[in-house]
């Protein structure tokens, strides 16, 4: 007989990522562990994730959603690069993608969040947001996890 946690039937896989330009890890650390403590799968690309990497992990794992975490200051820069490319690639362009962290090296965050959202992020966390708070939030806003092989249904459409 085989037992299957039903738990998993319902968890949504994630990808934890930063990007090229980002060494650090302890933040992708600490995300996995809240992602996880909210109940999902996390998959974590690691520090200095070049986009191409990136986008061929994603149309191979299709996750549910995808938080870009920048510790040095270049969120804002490398993430507009990211998004674009993510947002070309025909199998993610409806992929839901949250970019959180030190966005710039200045005080000009709002600026930079209305940009980035403009750019195709769904959701942009600035630096001194609680982020349990806004990844809780922004997990919930997406709709309930797809039974396993069904497709999920895309927060954006096609252009």
């Amino acid at each position: 007989m085989t037992l299957t946690d039903p738990r998993t039937e319902s968890r949504r896989t994630v990808v934890v990522t930063s990007m090229a330009s980002d060494s650090h890890t302890w933040n992708l650390v600490f995300l996995q562990m809240l992602l996880e403590e909210l109940g999902h799968d996390v998959v974590n690309l690691g520090p200095c994730v070049p986009d191409d990497l990136l986008i061929a992990r994603c149309a191979e794992i299709r996750p549910a959603f995808v938080v870009i975490s920048s510790v040095n200051g270049h969120g804002h820069q490398d993430g507009l690069r990211v998004i674009r490319a993510l947002r070309a690639h025909p199998a993610l362009f409806a992929l839901p993608v949250v970019i959180g962290g030190k966005l710039g090296v200045d005080d000009r965050d709002d600026a930079r969040a209305q940009e980035l959202r403009a750019a195709g992020f769904d959701e942009v966390v600035v630096e001194g947001t609680d982020p349990a708070t806004a990844l809780a939030h922004f997990a919930a806003s997406l709709p309930a996890a797809p039974s396993r092989g069904s497709v999920p249904v895309p927060l954006r459409t096609a252009r």
